[in-house]
């Protein structure tokens, strides 16, 4: 049983239906604020009425704008595309991840938010936290170090590297809350056994930034740690964080999260596997329906910790399925694009395989109510002037697909 104290605040534990119109209403809002203030936004949602949007049904008339296009989005008006609100003078940093692609960090006690997760996990105020995250160039250590110090925790800043210093240190200022990945802090405890250092002020820990095995929770456990693991990325922050093994993810409150099918704006069924994408309600980064490229899903039912909001299973691969057949670059947009010609097309996913010769070959799967050889027809002819490539087509019965959320599977194998 969950006490009052085990919530960071009042809104962990609104009922849903409280939570979702509050949520519409600041979508609204944020809307109109991003239709005003950011480049990038005024003309994708020149459209957009904000008072049309009233469910989660109505938002996917907006247009997911895709971390796979970010690069090119920002390299039009650097550094941040139009996305941003503030001039570079309102900011308090400017980070770059790989690509590179551009994150700002606004002025706000806890811009990424991460105050929440370590709350779940059982930090308090004055806590030290020993934050291996990296400070360079990613938000990555910042993130964690900002959500710690808005917690009211003291913060060592410890980053990456230098192992057998870094278990020195911890055994001579005896911090009890580790943030970083799970292998260096599996890296540390070994090391610190290996020089026979007394590492067990670490009593509690979140984790992100790479798989979380069964192993290595087993081994914190041993050692005494409560370990839980986060969902961030550079451009949000928290997504969602662990409250305890196996229940799942809980979702961020200052944040709107949906799962659509890989390469189209539309939600998928609840259940169904598919693209994580996030708006956020910050006033300087105002994302709104930002694909990560992540695949996850909604659990049903509500988290043991008692926290109301909707849990992703986890990461479960990337989204971005674009694959090349014959040369030519397939992408999941167009598949979607050839599904969209056919309302008779319930669902569908494009096979790439090899045939005995090791030639490329599709064939696009598609659930229909009933089967027709002109329909079929029509597909292959919508294949080829989408694609540019040939394909076949195989019409099959509906509930049929598995619902994963490959748009395209690539069976094809090199060895």
């Amino acid at each position: 049983m969950s006490d009052s104290n085990s919530f960071l605040d009042p809104s962990e534990t609104r009922p849903h239906d409280e939570r979702e119109q509050e949520t519409i209403v600041r979508f609204k809002e944020q809307v109109r604020h991003a239709q005003t203030k950011s480049d990038y936004f005024s003309d994708l949602l020149e459209h957009i009425d904000p008072e049309s949007i009233v469910d989660r049904q109505s938002i996917c008339q907006i247009p997911v704008t895709r971390k796979s296009d970010l690069k090119s989005i920002q390299g039009k008006a650097p550094p941040f595309g139009g996305l941003t609100t503030a001039p570079i003078s309102g900011l308090a940093r400017v980070f770059s991840s790989p690509g590179p692609i551009y994150e700002p960090q606004a002025i706000d006690e806890d811009f990424w938010r991460f105050k929440r997760a370590l709350y779940a996990v059982g930090v308090r105020p004055g806590s030290l936290v020993y934050n291996t995250f990296s400070y360079h160039f990613t938000p990555a250590g910042f993130m964690a170090d900002f959500g710690a110090r808005a917690l009211g925790c003291a913060v060592f800043p410890a980053g990456i590297g230098q192992t057998e210093l870094q278990a020195r240190t911890i055994s001579e200022i005896r911090p009890d809350v580790y943030t970083g990945t799970p292998s260096f802090l599996k890296i540390l405890l070994e090391k610190g056994k290996e020089l026979g250092l007394d590492l067990s002020s670490l009593k509690k820990g979140i984790v992100g930034g790479e798989a979380f095995l069964p192993a290595a929770r087993q081994l914190f456990q041993e050692h005494g740690i409560k370990v839980c693991q986060t969902y961030a990325t550079a451009d949000v922050g928290l997504i969602a964080y662990e409250t305890n093994p196996d229940d799942g993810l809980v979702i961020d409150e200052d944040i709107f999260v949906e799962i659509v099918r890989p390469g189209s704006n539309d939600i998928v069924p609840d259940g169904e596997v598919g693209e994580v994408v996030v708006s956020m309600f910050s006033s300087i980064y105002p994302l709104i329906r930002f694909g990560t490229g992540d695949l996850s899903t909604f659990i049903p039912g509500r988290s043991l910790c008692g926290r109301t909001n909707r849990r992703l299973k986890g990461w479960m691969g990337r989204a971005d399925q674009t694959t090349k057949v014959k040369g030519m670059f397939v992408h999941p947009e167009q598949i979607n694009a050839v599904i969209a010609k056919h309302p008779e097309i319930k669902y569908a996913r494009l096979n790439v395989r090899h045939d005995a010769q090791q030639n490329d070959i599709m064939t696009l799967e598609c659930e229909v109510q009933s089967v027709s050889e002109d329909l079929e027809a029509a597909i292959v002819v919508s294949i080829r002037d989408v694609t540019k490539l040939r394909g076949s087509v195989n019409l099959v019965k509906r509930e049929t697909l598995p619902r994963d959320g490959k748009v395209i599977d690539d069976q094809r194998k090199y060895d």
